[in-house]
């Protein structure tokens, strides 16, 4: 159950980092305005609290590993929302991320 998780916290502070990124691109980028940019900000923000919820309880840890959230994360973002096609180096790169995420994460460890 705690693998769950912390897949579904990774899951919600993705959502979270990304869309507020995106927010805050669209309200700069694309001349939204002050409200894109304000709602972006919130989302980041929110991002932070969702990554405290963590089981684990190493800061570093969890933010390298989200690292590697974060890489798919904005490639399946920009898929859904932008119409971005990935090529197969890209797919390639966001699953070694995820690999790395599962290792950083979720390997056994003797503690």
């Amino acid at each position: 159950m705690t693998v769950l998780k912390s897949v579904a916290l990774f899951a919600v502070a993705a959502l979270f980092e990304i869309g507020g990124a995106w927010l805050v691109w669209q309200g700069v980028r694309e001349h939204k305005g002050l409200l894109w940019i304000g709602a972006g900000v919130i989302a980041l923000g929110l991002y932070g609290f969702a990554a405290t919820l963590q089981p684990d309880a190493h800061f570093g840890r969890i933010l390298a590993a989200y690292g590697g959230v974060f890489v798919a994360g904005s490639l399946a973002w920009g898929m859904v929302v932008d119409g971005f096609r990935p090529d197969r180096w890209d797919i390639a790169g966001a699953v070694i991320c995820l690999l790395g995420v599962a290792v950083i994460m979720y390997a056994p460890r003797g503690n």
